[in-house]
């Protein structure tokens, strides 16, 4: 259900904003995207399984909170990072 360390690694590259950037927004956005689609995955196989419904909830919602801090703050980033992830808003 997580992603791997080589999966992280090439978001980190494609989403960082400078050279030593793994911590941006941005970057975070893209792992917790990855992150609720393979949960997404699990989920559609393994319907009863509550836990991990749970933690989908409490993935989607910090996936929302930094999205809307990243919105107030820079408004054209936030329409690309959404663009660039395939997120609807």
């Amino acid at each position: 259900m997580s992603i791997t360390v080589e999966k992280k690694q090439d978001l980190i590259k494609d989403f960082a904003l400078g050279k030593a950037d793994t911590g941006s927004v941005d970057v975070q956005c893209a792992i917790l995207t990855e992150r609720v689609k393979n949960l997404t995955a699990h989920l559609s196989f393994n319907k009863k399984d509550t836990q991990a419904k749970r933690g989908l909830i409490f993935l989607v919602n910090q996936r929302r909170k930094l999205l809307r801090y990243l919105e107030r703050k820079d408004a054209q980033r936030y329409k690309d990072l959404i663009k660039k992830l395939g997120i609807r808003k």
